[in-house]
Formats: structure tokens, sequence, C-alpha cells
């Protein structure tokens, strides 16, 4: 299954569920029509139902006029953002920093920083280095602590696209400045689409490229498997000793930054997902 949100005026932002290549809004699904967050439809038993739901009334649904090019973020906005740093080699390269041997770098961000699929990224004065970076986001499904490295499936509702930006000159000074680094509008894109974990297997998403693309160059590209602390890990990472509520979106790290400036366009494209385009300013 798939989903993703467009926009609806007053009530900023509705879901839509992509059933045999259409796009529905969710409101029109019999039991749905006060659905707003993702995170409420995320469970396994939940996205089960809905599926069943859309079978079951899909000669009755109302179309959602949905352009994934400016589609709205997937992300809740009362939800949390967690990060991993320095995953993947090359990224660690582009820092000239060595990977950390206990864990990912890790970092929490505000909200306040996403922006839709296609929206402006505004370069903040108190930086003159700023890179974006692809990533490969998991959303959790379900209230969760404590998840074992091998049990991660089960929390995890689906895989999304994350374009990722950082005051990288900010980092350089100082590495305890992560979040302020990356906390600044506009700063994070996550979408524009969300794709259900069934249609993955284990292999299939360990081969999924993930690649960072300026001006229509290819930056840096990658797949999980490339990754040093892989998907199970993170999710128990994560989730150790803490609990990540429904909604939840975890970035696993980058394959390679670059640096963006005005009048650039930046994209994340990660294979079988969906591509996040946004030009600079």
């Amino acid at each position: 299954m798939r989903l993703a949100r467009f926009e609806s005026g007053a009530s900023g932002s509705d879901i839509a569920v992509g059933h045999h290549d259409k796009w529905f809004r969710l409101t029109s699904l019999q039991g749905y029509q006060n659905v707003t967050r993702l995170g409420d439809i995320a469970g396994k038993r939940q996205l089960r139902e809905l599926t069943e739901s859309v079978e079951q009334q899909v000669d009755h649904l109302a179309p959602a006029s949905l352009d994934l090019e400016i589609a709205a973020t997937i992300a809740d906005r009362d939800t949390d953002i967690w990060g991993a740093g320095l995953n993947y080699r090359r990224h660690s390269d582009d820092l000239n920093s060595q990977q950390p041997g206990s864990g990912p770098g890790s970092y929490l961000r505000p909200t306040n920083c996403l922006i839709n699929n296609g929206g402006h990224i505004e370069l903040p004065l108190q930086s003159k280095r700023v890179t974006a970076e692809a990533e490969l986001g998991l959303l959790i499904g379900t209230s969760c602590k404590n998840v074992s490295r091998d049990s991660w499936r089960s929390v995890v509702a689906g895989v999304t696209a994350v374009l990722d930006m950082t005051a990288e000159d900010v980092i350089r000074e100082n590495p305890r400045y992560i979040p302020w680094a990356k906390g600044f509008d506009t700063f994070c894109s996550v979408g524009p689409v969300l794709v259900t974990l069934d249609e993955f297997s284990d292999d299939a998403i360990e081969s999924i490229s993930i690649t960072t693309v300026r001006n229509g160059e290819t930056i840096a590209t990658a797949t999980p498997s490339d990754m040093k602390y892989d998907l199970g890990y993170l999710v128990e990472y994560f989730t150790a000793g803490r609990t990540l509520e429904p909604g939840t979106v975890i970035c696993t790290g980058t394959p390679g930054a670059t640096v963006i400036n005005p009048g650039d366009t930046i994209q994340a494209v990660v294979e079988h997902v969906g591509t996040l385009t946004h030009p600079v300013r």
C-alpha cells in the first residue's frame, strides 16, 4: 500500500490512499472520515484493515487530486524525527570524520523544519556552508520500546524518502551543535510517499538505492547493505530505553552530502519509493 498527503485548504493536508495506480481521499472511506494523522493508521492491524476497507469500497471512493511533485510532507506535525549520522563510510569521508564505533551519531530535530515536496529550501544567514543529503526514512507504526534487532519489521509501518539539510560549518565548529544545525526552517523533507513494509522482502529493502542528486548530477548513491549500522540495529538503538510513538520518523543516514547554494536544485531519490525535489534560495 502507498499513502501520501495533499493540501486541502483550511484543513491543512489530507491523507490519500493509493490503489491500483489511483489515489483516493481517505476521508471518503467509511470509518475514516476524521483521520488526519498517518500515525493513527500505521500499525500492522490498522493497515490491514485499511487495505480491506479500500478494496470493499473502492467503487464509492472520492478521487484525490494528488501531484506527488508538490505533495505535502507525510510526517505528522506532532511527531518526532530521529536521525542517524555517519552511517555510511562515504559520508564520514565528507566530514573527514571517523565513524563512531559504539553506535551511530544521532539527533532529534523539530518538526517546524519540515517542508512539502517542491518547496524552497531557505539558506539561513547563520551558516555559510549548508549541505543536503538523501536518506531512507522509516516510519514507526506502533508504540514501541526496547525492540530487538531481529524484530524491527514488526514496529515499522513503511519506508519513505528523506532530504536532510545541515549547517555543516556549525558541526565542524562543534559536533555538539547537531540539533541546532539541523533545526532551521525548511531543513527537512519527508515523503512524498510512504510505501508499506509488506511490499519489500528483507533482500529487496537491502538493495534499494538511495541517491543524492544536485542539478541533475549524482553526488552519491548507496544501498542499505552499505550501512555500518543496519535497519534492525537502528530500530533497536532508537527504541532502547525510550518509547517511540506511531508516526515517529527515523532517518537512517546518507551515502553522501553536497553543498547547496542559491539557484541549485537538490533531490533525494529512493528507488521504488519516491523522489523529493527542492529548489534552493
